[in-house]
């Protein structure tokens, strides 16, 4: 039984402390679109969305007025496109002509992002997946709504150093397309180690082969709860601090098992996975970093943040796992530099360094995400970053993700503003150094030793 105690306090986080569902996300199955015309495949495409997401919306916000719960974004993800079109897709352009229906789709039935633009190359590419890949800058430039992904190595398989190459090539000249706008179009990129088998999460999201039809997750966050639950333990020793994230992220994942059965119920959808992430917004007091703060550290990126960051991730984990029996996607603590305000001010104090997010991607949930850096930064060490941060994941077997903007026109200590859930993000400075010699050699690294298991 849910008693009065709890409704007043679950309140209280929506009203004071920022609490929201993040997202309704409906996944997709385009498999059976696949028809070698593309014509034909492009009408396939708009149509199953069209009629598939055609209430979800709608839906959201029936919610929202019933239950008094923000559901900030409405959202659909899609099986990879590479998959999809490549019967049909002989060039570039014909995967870009995909893009578009996406983006119309999208906007028909009024959700915020559709993502699933994406190709799965931890081995190798097909002739498709390259066409995909070398699409990403034009397909990014030209539509609104349209996210991009692309998994580029994983503990099993290695690291495909042919696909980075081409990666860093695809991120600084989706940068130049996308000038105009500082460069926004790489803030809907993101490239993978060991992507799961379905990521409703953007902007890395797409609907998983082993999915079915058509699946409703939900995505949960509240940094700013977790903040005032530490404010009222403040010095305590930790197993108190510990005990009060865990308890905090069961109350919060609560709030989004009543939201995702709703949608799953009136939209006559299975209900998949809960999220819960503590991904902070631009909004003052929904910060991770200032969670860092409360815990004892003068700022994020100080000695002792890599632990900080590993017992909150661990904690909020463990909370979310007792509160569904379906938490999954890339729970845990997101560290974006462009959307959270204590981390932009922990970058502009000098704190936070390029090099210090890359360790602390070491123990969070997914990687190097929303960092902004200079525009003449080469593609070559744009490759390098990514094939860091792709080892990181692969060696320690976990999802490593990079979403990096080499923001054109602008260079260390400009700002950039992507306005909306996006923020605006500070121009972090890169090594100096190249590594030409390293990223242009060919093939692949092979998988680590302790791959080597059934």
């Amino acid at each position: 039984m849910v008693n009065i105690h709890e409704v007043l306090e679950t309140n209280e986080m929506i009203e004071k402390e920022n609490l929201d569902v993040r997202t309704i996300t409906l996944g997709i199955s385009l498999l059976d679109c696949a028809d070698n015309n593309l014509d034909r495949l492009n009408e396939k495409i708009y149509e199953k969305i069209t009629t598939k997401a055609a209430k979800l919306v709608e839906t959201g916000k029936d919610i929202e007025k019933e239950f008094g719960i923000p559901i900030v974004n409405k959202r659909i993800s899609v099986t990879p496109v590479s998959l999809v079109g490549a019967s049909a897709c002989k060039t570039s352009d014909d995967f870009v002509t995909i893009a578009k229906t996406l983006d119309e789709a999208a906007k028909k039935v009024g959700v915020n992002f559709i993502g699933g633009y994406s190709a799965l190359v931890s081995k190798g590419m097909t002739k498709a997946d390259e066409n995909l890949i070398r699409s990403i800058p034009k397909a990014l430039s030209e539509t609104e709504m349209v996210c991009s992904s692309v998994n580029l190595g994983s503990t099993k398989t290695g690291l495909d150093m042919d696909a980075i190459r081409l990666m860093g090539e695809v991120v600084h000249e989706t940068a130049e397309f996308t000038k105009d706008r500082d460069s926004i179009g790489c803030a809907k990129l993101v490239v993978f180690c060991n992507a799961p088998d379905d990521n409703p999460f953007m902007a890395g999201a797409f609907h998983g082969v082993t999915e079915a039809d058509a699946i409703i997750n939900v995505g949960v966050s509240g940094p700013g709860v977790v903040k005032r639950a530490l404010e009222k333990i403040h010095g305590e020793d930790f197993e108190v601090l510990c005990e009060t994230i865990k308890k905090t992220a069961f109350k919060i994942t609560r709030v989004g098992q009543l939201v995702a059965k709703e949608a799953s119920e009136r939209l006559g959808i299975p209900f998949g996975i809960i999220d819960l992430s503590l991904a902070p917004t631009p909004a003052v007091g929904d910060s991770i970093a200032d969670i860092f703060e409360e815990m004892g550290l003068e700022r994020a990126g100080a000695p002792g943040t890599t632990a900080a960051l590993a017992l909150l991730n661990d904690q909020v984990k463990k909370g979310g796992v007792m509160a569904s029996s379906y938490v999954g996607g890339l729970s845990g603590a997101f560290i974006p530099v462009s959307e959270d305000q204590g981390m932009i001010r922990a970058v502009n104090d000098g704190a936070l360094t390029l090099e210090k997010l890359e360790a602390m991607t070491c123990v969070c949930s997914v990687g190097l995400d929303m960092v902004a850096v200079p525009g003449d930064t080469k593609p070559s060490t744009i490759a390098g970053i990514i094939a860091d941060e792709m080892a990181i994941g692969m060696v320690n077997q976990k999802t490593t993700a990079v979403r990096i903007i080499p923001v054109i026109g602008k260079s260390v200590g400009d700002t950039v503003e992507f306005g909306g859930l996006l923020g605006y993000a500070p121009v972090m400075n890169v090594n100096k150094f190249g590594c030409e010699g390293f990223i242009n050699r060919k093939g692949r690294i092979p998988a680590p030793i302790h791959s080597f298991k059934n």
